[in-house]
């Protein structure tokens, strides 16, 4: 499998914009520029779009090992907080609450842990990656 997007940008670094295209089109045309990265501006920016594909990616491999452990999945919200400082992602801290039928808290742990560290977009970051979740 392979997927692609494509950043056209146009200008200088901070009086320049851009836009991101992916392959879905779910992104068409999504505009990004210095002010939506560095400051407030309207747009999103890379650093967002990676905590979107961790969180999304992450809460893709937890369901399924919580599904192969042989639990019912009611629901499972991610939020993902990305740290750049100085030009470089530091961290990557993933917040969850999941609510699973008859799953325990250490159960629940384990497989939380074993998702952060074997979910495709947490390979990849070289960054430190957490994780702080909370069964309801």
């Amino acid at each position: 499998m392979k997927r692609n997007a494509t950043a056209v940008w146009i200008g200088s670094l901070k009086e320049g914009a851009g836009k991101l295209t992916t392959q879905s089109s779910t992104l068409k045309d999504t505009q990004y520029s210095f002010k939506s990265r560095f400051e407030e501006g309207v747009g999103t920016n890379p650093e967002e779009l990676v905590a979107a594909a961790h969180s999304g990616c992450f809460t893709m491999q937890l369901s399924a090992y919580i599904t192969e452990a042989g639990f019912e999945i009611e629901s499972i919200e991610t939020k993902c907080d990305i740290d750049l400082v100085e030009g470089t992602i530091i961290t990557s801290h993933l917040t969850v609450n999941a609510k699973v039928k008859g799953i325990t808290d250490a159960v629940f742990q384990e497989l939380v842990t074993k998702a952060e560290k074997n979910c495709p977009i947490s390979k990849l970051l070289n960054a430190a990656i957490s994780t702080t979740a909370t069964l309801v």
